[in-house]
């Protein structure tokens, strides 16, 4: 058993669930970080994943979700990105860990015989690894927020519940805290908010040796004091731990929700910390900013993981942000690619002020994204496409402006006479999924006097990658001749990263997934510029309609 009784000053938050899953570990998570950075602390978060699969890397977005990806190229759980947008952390593949990272390493140490010959268990081989991934990130920070994945109950889950448990005892009360996020139910016909599921869960979290700290009480509508009174009695939690987490119109109101119910203050004395007053004057201008906005704009994203909508949590969020930046709400209309197939572009984007495409894996869908593309680009409507999203403009507008009708990406067709997005040449004969991958940040040098230029004011620049096929280099004079700009390349010139159509107000794309940058308090400038021309488009053509019904002179 590895000795952990050694000095560490940083101080760690443990962030469980109960009753369900899905109920915002990730966006308590975050919060609290918020909180705590705004009184002068510093902080890392780290998430805990129970599944067996090495990363989410190869799970189906209508299983987990999104794909986040950090600069490292680390493939991590959506909940990262919260943490990112709300902080400033820098994470990394240290911040997200599962049970098949921590079995892969114990039985690469067994084979290699670093056990000496003892049975290799759960307790304490098992824990220890854990309680190792959980100390590694805690250098040089004052606070580390650790979120467990699952709900308290699962099996899956037990391991971390243990190695959480053991880690109280190493570092000490004084070192370590308890947040248990759990859900209290309206039952309308009662009238009456109930609390049984609340105490079988932390009664649950009782019986493997955890008591938690606080409780955060996740509800439609605030709690009474007698309400909290009789949760911390049951729960053996004091009175002013129970903290009501209301539901919000908006996940940026978090932060000032936990504030006010005095979260951070209890943190800081449970665990006997000295911090300055919180300063949380930005986050109150975002809710502002959010609840009153002096413009509204419709986006439709034309995708085909939409009726999982967590499958582009980045995406949607970076849209707000964008939305910040120009003092404008931003209504989304996720529209599937499948659908514009069946019915027309016409018919399912005639109602949206601006159009962008995701990026996304496969065939399904992709002649639903093209037309979409083909109709905004006659019409004239403002285009962002990311990723793939990129990758279908440049087919449609090599089918329908060079003319080449049979332009496709291998991905979807690999006998294609015109193979206009191919996979790259050293890629070839690779059988790992992840290794055909293009992961994490790569530089981008961006061309002067265009508009990439003008809403990053940079020539040079960084961004986060998630994709295995290349724009084919052989296309490009073709493409540009017919007035694509090939504005962001890789520095030696041989990647595309960024292009435009210069016949368009507003028709950019990137290979990149700029989403991953985006925060609240700093928009990333292609969805600042994209919103921007959105709005100038609807404020134009509500000008032409103005003058189309104004009478004539008598």
């Amino acid at each position: 058993m590895m000795d952990f009784k050694k000095q560490i000053k940083t101080k760690f938050i443990f962030v469980t669930g109960g009753v369900v899953s899905s109920l915002g570990k990730g966006l308590a998570s975050a919060s609290i970080g918020a909180l705590l950075e705004s009184r002068g602390l510093s902080i890392t978060l780290q998430k805990l994943d129970p599944y067996i699969n090495v990363d989410p890397g190869t799970m189906s977005p209508f299983q987990h979700g999104e794909v986040y990806v950090t600069d490292d190229g680390a493939e991590t759980d959506l909940d990262l990105g919260h943490y990112e947008r709300f902080t400033g952390a820098k994470l990394t593949r240290r911040n997200n860990f599962t049970t098949g990272q921590v079995y892969d390493s114990i039985i690469t140490k067994e084979r290699r015989g670093d056990y000496l010959g003892y049975t290799v268990q759960v307790v304490p081989h098992v824990t220890d690894e854990i309680k190792s991934k959980v100390l590694a990130i805690a250098n040089n920070v004052d606070i580390a927020i650790i979120e467990i994945g699952g709900t308290v109950g699962d099996i899956e889950s037990l391991p971390f519940l243990e190695a959480i448990r053991q880690l109280r005892f190493d570092l000490g009360k004084e070192n370590v805290i308890y947040v248990h996020l759990t859900l209290l139910p309206y039952i309308a016909t009662a009238h009456e908010i109930k609390t049984k599921p609340t105490q079988h869960s932390v009664n649950k979290l009782r019986e493997i040796g955890i008591q938690p700290d606080i409780l955060l009480c996740r509800s439609d509508r605030p709690l009474t004091a007698e309400l909290k009174g009789k949760i911390g009695l049951f729960c053996n939690v004091e009175k002013d731990a129970v903290i009501s987490a209301e539901d919000v119109k908006c996940i940026y109101e978090v932060p000032l929700v936990f504030h006010r119910e005095g979260l951070d203050e209890k943190i800081i004395k449970l665990l006997n910390i000295w911090t300055r007053a919180p300063k949380l004057e930005q986050w109150e201008d975002i809710a502002k900013k959010i609840n009153s906005p002096k413009n509204e704009v419709t986006i439709g994203i034309v995708g085909k993981y939409v009726n999982r909508q967590d499958s582009y949590k980045s995406l949607h969020e970076a849209l707000i942000h964008g939305g910040l930046a120009n003092s404008c709400r931003v209504n989304l209309q996720y529209i599937d690619s499948e659908e514009v197939e069946k019915k027309g572009a016409q018919t399912l984007l005639k109602n949206v002020d601006g159009v962008l495409i995701p990026g996304g894996f496969g065939s399904r869908g992709v002649e639903g994204k093209i037309s979409s593309i083909k109709y905004v680009r006659e019409n004239k409507i403002p285009f962002f496409g990311i990723c793939l999203g990129m990758q279908v403009a440049v087919i449609e507008l090599t089918r329908d402006v060079c003319g080449l009708k049979n332009a496709n990406s291998t991905e979807f067709d690999p006998e294609t006479p015109e193979p206009v997005i191919d996979i790259m040449e050293e890629q070839r004969g690779v059988n790992s999924k992840g290794g055909t991958m293009r992961l994490g940040a790569y530089p981008c040098s961006v061309k002067k006097g265009t508009k990439a230029h003008s809403v990053y004011g940079a020539v040079d620049i960084s961004e986060r990658h998630r994709h295995r096929y290349e724009v084919n280099n052989r296309y490009r004079d073709e493409l540009e001749k017919a007035g694509v700009e090939w504005s962001g390349l890789s520095p030696d010139g041989s990647l595309v990263e960024i292009m435009e159509y210069r016949h368009h107000p507003w028709f950019v794309a990137c290979q990149f997934h700029p989403e991953f940058k985006s925060r609240p308090m700093a928009p990333h400038p292609l969805f600042r510029g994209f919103i921007k021309s959105v709005l100038a488009h609807k404020t134009q053509g509500l000008k032409k309609l103005k003058q189309k019904k104004k009478p004539g002179k008598k």
